[in-house]
């Protein structure tokens, strides 16, 4: 087995980690207090080119896997972007999966340049206050009227929905007692932000603050059949094109995380003198650091094991998700030793670890929490009877 990245991927680290460098840790830490979405980074990135990375090349995208997507976010969330920063274009990456797979040729050419160039914002509508975790519940509609769809329903915490054009949004055609099976009757649609039949309202939250997450009540929104991805009640289906990738490009974010507090922690250790000697010199101040760095090297593992067999067509079910759970614990260690080894000072935000540990939270809950990713492992790897 070869553990080295390529001559390319390298590249691609080292290009990114630059560019992000030019957007210190105060430009995020304002940013977050603000809510303020964080054009500047995110017009930066699209202008070199960085937003199409896994967009086919016959879309105007790079063409690359879901390795090298990693690689780019990871970088950013290291940087100090964080999810701030992440959450800015990973919906680009991963959301737009499902229409370039499944969707019609026109809606290809329609959608993909633009959202690889960075002129076009997507998201992704898919959870929702009564559903949550149990897709096959969803109860947003889309009723056929001769050559459109009416949509009716409510989604809740899609980010960026606010700073969109189009939305990729999941609804039954078929109510769920009239089909034989839980999966079938969801159909995927690519829509207008239509403010005049969706009211958006950004949901106050914990972290992640300059990209917000937002509850939507959609009203009679009129779209054309040819909007939808695919075939009708087929949607579910699609939608599991995206979810690996998505595991695994949140499990290099949470990396990202991690090494960011875990490199803020360090330094302070080395700085930081109390009786004479830097506080790194203690072994109890060294120690816990130094496991957090073992956890994190562990994780990154499993999470490019996970993107190298989906870039190669492999089942990677599994190795995705455990890439998301250990990346995510990992990642919410380092960033808790972090605040721990700043003591008082890891409380406030001057040094930007608190803002770490509020994201790195975030990563063991979306975009599903520990407890899913131990049934899934229960059911489909043990092979234990289902629990839910």
């Amino acid at each position: 087995m070869d553990f080295e990245l390529t001559e390319q991927q390298q590249d691609i680290r080292r290009g990114v980690r630059e560019l992000a460098s030019s957007f210190g840790p105060e430009y995020w830490a304002e940013q977050d207090e603000k809510a303020e979405f964080p054009w500047s980074f995110y017009d930066a990135f699209a202008k070199a080119g960085w937003l199409g990375i896994a967009v086919p090349e016959e879309y105007g995208g790079g063409g690359l896997g879901v390795l090298e997507a990693s690689l780019l976010l990871e970088e950013v969330a290291a940087s100090g972007a964080g999810m701030n920063g992440c959450s800015t274009m990973h919906l680009t990456i991963f959301g737009l999966n499902v229409l370039a797979r499944h969707g019609s040729e026109e809606l290809r050419r329609e959608v993909l340049p633009h959202a690889a160039s960075g002129d076009l914002h997507v998201c992704f509508g898919v959870t929702e206050p009564d559903a949550g975790t149990d897709t096959t519940s969803i109860s947003t509609f889309a009723r056929r009227d001769g050559d459109h769809y009416v949509i009716d329903g409510r989604k809740i915490w899609i980010t960026k929905a606010g700073d969109s054009q189009k939305m990729v949004l999941l609804a039954r055609t078929t109510p769920r007692d009239q089909v034989d099976r839980p999966t079938k009757g969801i159909s995927v649609f690519l829509v207008d932000v239509d403010r005049t039949a969706m009211d958006i309202r950004p949901i106050p939250k914990m972290g992640r603050n300059a990209v917000a997450s937002n509850e939507i009540f959609i009203d009679g929104l009129r779209v054309p059949a040819s909007a939808r991805i695919g075939a009708e009640g087929e949607g579910f289906r699609y939608l599991l094109d995206g979810l690996n990738p998505e595991r695994i490009l949140l499990a290099h974010e949470a990396l990202g995380l991690g090494r960011a507090a875990l490199d803020a922690a360090t330094r302070y250790a080395r700085d930081r003198v109390v009786f004479g000697r830097p506080i790194g010199q203690n072994q109890g101040v060294a120690f816990p650091l130094a496991e957090a760095l073992t956890r994190l090297d562990a994780a990154r593992l499993m999470a490019r094991n996970a993107a190298w067999r989906y870039d190669r067509g492999l089942e990677c079910g599994r190795e995705a998700n455990m890439a998301k759970f250990l990346c995510a614990d990992a990642g919410f260690q380092a960033a808790d030793r972090a605040v721990q080894t700043l003591g008082g000072m890891g409380y406030a935000r001057e040094y930007h670890v608190e803002r770490y540990f509020r994201e790195s939270r975030l990563l063991r809950l979306a975009p599903i929490s520990q407890e899913m990713v131990l049934n899934y492992v229960s059911q489909h790897v043990l092979g234990l009877p289902r629990s839910y």
